[in-house]
């Protein structure tokens, strides 16, 4: 099972004013395949929090996938992709192009994203979309090729050339 946490990232949310839906919709999707959520938290639109819930979950829990959701637009309050750039050891930027093009397909709003993606430790981090449509999309998109990545990056499996 891959270990995952789930963090969006609200202000409204974090205050309780705003009753999320995006979180509960990426745990649905995962709840189907082989992903197992042992943390999920909402948090406010600040850099730091970011940073700090990030390394947390990162370093203290060490689980395998992070998902974000929120965050990655325009507004001045948007600093999700910021905080991941400052966390992250290595960009992924494979998993953020493909989130755009295929969602390109649907909306060209999609060319708005900010989303990264990126690697802490023995952690893959990704960025998605704060409503509840653009995240489940998002996570469909790039589910097929997750598993073997988090395979790759935790040692289990060494080769990415063949087929097996």
């Amino acid at each position: 099972m891959i270990e995952t946490a789930v963090i969006t990232i609200s202000d409204k949310g974090s205050q309780g004013k705003r009753i999320d839906k995006t979180g509960p919709e990426i745990k649905n999707i995962l709840d189907k395949s082989k992903y197992n959520i042992v943390y999920y938290k909402i948090i406010p639109d600040e850099i730091e929090d970011i940073e700090s819930e990030l390394c947390y979950v990162c370093d203290e829990l060490k689980v395998n996938l992070v998902l974000t959701n929120g965050g990655t637009g325009f507004s001045p309050r948007d600093v999700t992709p910021e905080a991941t750039l400052k966390v992250i050891e290595k960009n992924v930027p494979g998993v953020a192009e493909a989130m755009r093009m295929k969602s390109m397909e649907i909306t060209p709003k999609a060319m708005l994203s900010r989303s990264v993606c990126g690697i802490r430790k023995s952690t893959l981090i990704v960025n998605l979309p704060g409503s509840p449509k653009g995240a489940a999309e998002n996570l469909q998109f790039i589910l097929p090729a997750l598993p073997h990545g988090i395979d790759i990056l935790m040692g289990w499996d060494s080769e990415c050339g063949e087929r097996k």
